[in-house]
Order: structure tokens, then C-alpha cells, then sequence
């Protein structure tokens, strides 16, 4: 394995669709994901990529920030990385690959939501420092 961790230009966003595809809601089309993805871009966000030699294995949005509660921070989004390349450690490396990075821009904090089913992302971002604070809740206006 050849792991490095690149940020995704803009212009090539269009790469982590299939990836975050796999891990969205059903109902929500590569079509709309691509259209949402190019709106992001456009805003305080940037995408990581987990990458083997030249392959894209491994994905994370990253949504800059400040917030009265935790100043200057980054929310992960869509975290993601292949099945094949989990529980080798590649998770670890690459949220701290993330933490170095954000805390280089100056900023103070990382927070993330993940799904109240996804157990096992629980015990691996409490595992890394991460603490529960409350939850996120959605209500769809459209």
C-alpha cells in the first residue's frame, strides 16, 4: 500500500461520488450528489482523499468554521473509506493527517456527526479523543 492524503481540488469533486454514494441515503441519486457536491465546493469546504498509490479509497469533507462553543473549528463530513482498507489503522492515520492540517489553518477544534446506528464509528472516534456533546437533529422544509 502506498497511502497518501491529498485535498481534492474543485474542479475534480466529481471523484468522491461514488464513494460517498455508498455510504447516503438510497434515495439520494449520484446525479444530485455531483450537483450538491459542485454547490459545496463554492463554500467553506474542502475534501480530503485517502488515496493508494492512485486509486481514491478514502474520502472526508471538511466544513470551516467558527462556532461560540468550540471558536475556529472543522466539521468532518461523509468520512468514508473503503471496507478492504478498514481496521489496518488507515482511519487513525488519516484523522490525524486531518488534525494536523486543520490546526496548521489555526483552528482549535474538530467535530463530526455520525449516525445513531453506526456503532462501530462511535467507538472509533471515541477511541480518538472525540467526546459526545449532544445530537444532531434534521428537519427537512422542501
Amino acid at each position: 500500500m502506498q497511502i497518501q492524503f491529498k485535498i481534492i481540488p474543485a474542479e475534480s469533486i466529481d471523484v468522491v461520488v461514488p464513494l460517498v454514494k455508498k455510504m447516503s441515503n438510497p434515495s439520494i441519486t449520484e446525479p444530485l450528489l455531483l450537483k450538491r457536491f459542485k454547490e459545496m465546493v463554492t463554500q467553506n469546504y474542502e475534501c480530503i482523499g485517502v488515496y493508494d498509490a492512485e486509486k481514491l479509497v478514502g474520502v472526508s469533507g471538511l466544513w470551516f468554521c467558527t462556532r461560540h462553543y468550540s471558536g475556529r473549528s472543522v466539521e468532518l463530513d461523509h468520512v468514508f473509506i473503503e471496507d478492504a482498507y478498514r481496521n489496518k489503522g488507515l482511519g487513525s492515520k488519516f484523522v490525524n493527517w486531518i488534525q494536523r492540517y486543520v490546526k496548521s489553518k489555526g483552528y482549535e477544534a474538530i467535530e463530526l456527526n455520525a449516525y445513531i446506528a453506526n456503532e462501530p464509528s462511535h467507538k472509533f472516534y471515541e477511541r480518538d479523543g472525540f467526546q459526545k456533546l449532544g445530537y444532531h437533529f434534521v428537519k427537512e422544509i422542501g
